[in-house]
């Protein structure tokens, strides 16, 4: 089993339930100035206290840190148990860093209900924080689904889109129905672990414990697959994600485009659990082929997008085909290419749709057509966008690099011709970023747009300047990010190496005891 650090206090718990602390404050609260400023100062707080946890994480181990549990319902197995390890320690400093970016582009953008819009994205913190520090797969379950009530309205009350009703119904039934797969898998695990100990588990470190039949192992995986599957979203299971993207308000779009749960998953729970099956010669040439199906049909379709929320939304499907494509090379260049590409997404994907609200603001739409000559008017705006995008098409310099290099280095090693056709993708990126770009920004100014054109004020600035410092420590610097990654990226190769009867250790207290009855 992983070994488990304690901390002492309760830093996770405080991470993932001070928002929901906030969120029920702000309900209290009536002065509309007071509310802005009360959402933002707990999202600092928030920040500040995962950049001590980030401070605090041991790198280069698999240890699980911060661990805290308690019993919930221990009759089925259930309890609250909370860690993070290399694989969820930057999403848990990813979800802090987007979210008072978020207050700071809704200050002034959000001019109704502003009260229950802040506590919604604070509400949508905690169940993104409750999602990676969750070690129980129920306690996992559970914030999966409670991420759907502020989702859900954010999309359908302060969505842009004349259909955004049915964007967020489309959202929620599609998360639905992959979360029902999920679930039974979960439950498969619980029965095969009881079938062995003779106790009920849902606990991970647990569940690592006891190995599962290689043909169940097959059923489960593709049950939890397709409960990922949905909501990351891998192709073709994405058709809610344009809808949602683009009929939704910018809060979603930074969120759902910037913060990759579903691949999230592959790593947490299916690679540890079913290392037999994710290895499975059909299962990995089924999801590597819509991988690179995701990578080529996202960049094609983004190119003939005339809307930038729409190129930006396939773009995100193309960019996911890439971290699917390096998670199931299954070594440990793909695995760590993939985990920071997940990372540099929130910077440079989720940075795009930040630009691409703020171009909203002005002009009251995102189509090229009707733009041009937008740097003479914002040239700060024109600096930090090209930034941005140099991240999202993969510039030597950015974090965008730094991650498709590890990914296609994973890939070649693995199957050189899924390599090679992943590759492409590269080159689709340069061209629909950089069309829509010299487009939309250079040209000669339209008298179809308005005769004054603000460039980024303050908070914008703030946001622009924030996402640059990213993209260019983790493009220049990334070596303290991979060392946080590298201990439980390879404890995940080991345990694909061994295959989950290894865990079958005299060592082990539980199944020493079942071996020699």
């Amino acid at each position: 089993m992983l070994e488990e650090l304690q901390f002492g206090y309760p830093i996770l718990t405080f991470l993932t339930f001070f928002p929901l602390v906030g969120a029920l404050i702000i309900w209290a609260m009536n002065d509309r100035e007071q509310i802005k400023k009360a959402a933002l100062g707990v999202a600092v707080v928030e920040f500040v206290m995962s950049a001590f946890l980030l401070w605090q994480f041991v790198p280069e181990t698999a240890a699980m840190q911060f661990a805290e549990r308690h019993e919930w319902v221990p009759a089925l197995g259930i309890s609250y148990h909370v860690a993070v390890d290399g694989i969820s320690i930057l999403f848990v400093g990813l979800t802090a860093f987007l979210t008072p970016l978020l207050i700071l582009y809704a200050w002034d953008t959000v001019k109704e209900r502003q009260k229950a819009f802040f506590m919604s994205v604070l509400a949508l913190e905690t169940t993104f924080m409750g999602i990676f520090v969750s070690i129980d797969l129920i306690l996992f379950f559970v914030f999966w689904e409670l991420m759907l009530i502020p989702s859900y309205f954010l999309i359908k009350v302060w969505g842009t889109g004349a259909d955004r009703q049915y964007a967020a119904l489309k959202y929620v039934l599609y998360t639905l129905l992959g979360s029902v797969f999920m679930l039974v898998g979960f439950a498969l695990l619980d029965i095969n672990y009881h079938s062995v100990t003779g106790v009920y588990s849902f606990d991970l470190l647990e569940l690592l414990s006891v190995p599962v039949p290689v043909g169940q192992q097959v059923l489960i995986f593709w049950m939890i697959f397709l409960g990922l599957a949905f909501k990351a979203p891998v192709f073709p299971f994405h058709s809610w994600f344009p809808d949602a993207l683009v009929q939704g308000p910018i809060t979603m779009s930074v969120m759902l485009a910037g913060i990759k749960m579903g691949t999230y998953g592959f790593l947490r729970f299916t690679f540890p659990l079913l290392p037999e099956a994710s290895q499975d010669q059909t299962v990995v040439a089924i999801v590597m082929v819509l991988g690179l199906a995701a990578i080529v049909y996202g960049a094609i379709v983004a190119i003939i997008q005339p809307d930038f929320r729409r190129l930006l939304v396939f773009s995100s499907i193309s960019h996911l085909g890439f971290v699917v494509i390096g998670l199931f090379a299954l070594n440990f260049q793909g695995l760590q290419g993939s985990l920071i590409q997940m990372i540099n997404l929130g910077f440079s994907t989720a940075g795009l749709f930040f630009f691409a609200g703020f171009v909203y603001e002005r002009l009251g739409h995102t189509d090229v057509r009707q733009c041009s000559g937008l740097a003479k008017k914002m040239p700060l705006f024109a600096t930090f966008f090209l930034i941005i995008g140099m991240a999202s098409i993969g510039l030597p310099g950015t974090n965008g690099f730094i991650g498709e290099f590890l990914i296609l280095l994973g890939a070649f090693q693995a199957y050189w011709l899924y390599g090679a056709i992943a590759v492409t993708g590269v080159i689709f990126a340069a061209a629909y970023f950089l069309w829509y770009y010299e487009r939309a920004v250079f040209g000669p100014f339209k008298e179809t747009l308005p005769a004054v054109l603000k460039d980024l004020n303050t908070r914008e600035w703030a946001i622009g300047v924030a996402l640059s410092v990213m993209i260019f420590w983790i493009g220049i610097y990334p070596s303290p990010f991979l060392r946080m990654v590298n201990g439980s990226v390879q404890a995940v190769i080991e345990r694909l190496d061994q295959g989950s009867r290894a865990s079958m250790s005299q060592d082990h207290p539980v199944v020493s005891r079942v071996v020699q009855d």
